[in-house]
């Protein structure tokens, strides 16, 4: 063997080693690293739980109704939340003179806006300028469903002796808040973070929590996330659609244990029928069919059909409703939403409290004197 075939195959073997060692301090480098991730990740996530423990944080899954809940007496606009952090001045004592109407919803009923112009609120000072001895307690807790107005009005509402409960449904999402919603990386706090720091980075464009200044007329949300949020469950406006009948089934079921518990108590159960913003708006549905359905044909479209779908099962349990899909549609083309939010602006809470107002009156006429 020549001298070069002697210095090949040496130098092959030397190499070899030094790839084996670099193998092997790699593969451990590689270990260590992973180590110490792990247990950065499993600190973090401890962490996270410890503090969520003692200061619930929204961000976090939780199953029960409190996890969108105010803060108590946290700022929201130009209002500080009561004792309870719902947003409403402090619920006293029921007093014996006093009709107490208790107000349950979602953020509809909680409000995006400032506090002197929630629906609930302009409705209370409307009646009480007409004379009528009432107050009406404002118990709206931001993405809570149907599953979650049971639970709080057994467990809360009727400790505050209501004689009338004003519950309003969201068409937009309370027949999909009926369900157990939890994501997969939701079993990970630190998962659940970092998802919650890329959406609002990314999807966001306004104020997600209510504080500073108050704009009408600003978007919270990118349009094309708002497409998509409308886009996802637009399918309850297709007809034909049997998703719709078991959510509706699965709705009805926590309102006909509502109303069993209203009328054992001779508590008068109304519901508020709120509509979601595409119902209102031909543009944001041409939006959504063009760009999300562009096969559908015009009559299997039915934008009334949750409504109708929810108002035939009040009727069967024989609950009040006051529908305000046929006021809010009339005004098509002025601005009752702030803009790409979903949610009802100054305009839409005043209208809402209008109608509410006509209903309440005929009602209370009926039932309670005027003060003097």
């Amino acid at each position: 063997m020549s001298n070069w075939n002697w210095f090949i195959l040496a130098f092959s073997a030397l190499s070899g080693e030094r790839l084996l060692r670099f193998s092997r301090k790699s593969g451990t480098i590689i270990i260590k690293i992973a180590v110490i991730v792990l247990v950065t990740f499993c600190l973090t996530e401890l962490s996270f739980r410890i503090y969520n423990y003692f200061d619930p944080s929204f961000i976090f899954y939780s199953n029960s109704y409190n996890r969108y809940r105010g803060k108590p007496h946290s700022k929201v606009y130009d209002f500080r939340l009561n004792s309870l952090g719902f947003k409403d001045k402090e619920f006293g004592p029921k007093k014996a003179d006093v009709y107490r109407i208790i107000g349950i919803g979602d953020s509809f009923t909680f409000g995006v806006v400032p506090y002197k112009y929630n629906y609930l609120t302009v409705l209370e000072s409307k009646l009480k300028k007409d004379n009528y001895n009432i107050e009406i307690l404002n118990m709206g807790i931001p993405s809570i469903g149907p599953k979650e107005y049971l639970a709080l009005f057994v467990r809360e509402g009727l400790k505050l002796k209501p004689d009338m409960l004003l519950l309003t449904f969201y068409i937009g999402n309370d027949y999909f808040d009926c369900l157990e919603h939890e994501k997969l990386y939701e079993y990970s706090y630190v998962a659940t973070f970092i998802n919650y720091l890329i959406t609002i980075g990314t999807k966001y464009k306004g104020k997600i929590y209510a504080q500073g200044t108050y704009y009408d007329d600003k978007p919270t949300i990118d349009k094309k996330e708002y497409l998509e949020i409308l886009e996802h469950r637009s399918f309850i406006y297709i007809k034909g659609n049997g998703r719709l009948a078991k959510l509706d089934k699965i709705a009805f079921h926590y309102l006909s244990m509502i109303n069993d518990i209203c009328k054992r108590r001779h508590i008068k159960f109304v519901v508020v029928i709120a509509p979601d913003e595409i119902q209102i708006s031909r543009n944001l549905q041409e939006e959504v069919i063009k760009d999300y359905y562009p096969k559908l044909k015009k009559d299997q479209w039915d934008i009334t059909q949750p409504n109708r779908l929810l108002i035939d099962e009040l009727d069967k349990l024989g609950v009040r409703y006051i529908n305000l899909y046929p006021y809010f549609a009339k005004k098509t083309g002025e601005r009752l939403y702030v803009p790409q939010n979903t949610h009802w602006d100054i305009a839409g809470n005043r209208l809402a409290a209008n109608v509410i107002q006509a209903y309440m009156v005929t009602y209370l006429n009926n039932h309670i004197s005027k003060s003097p």
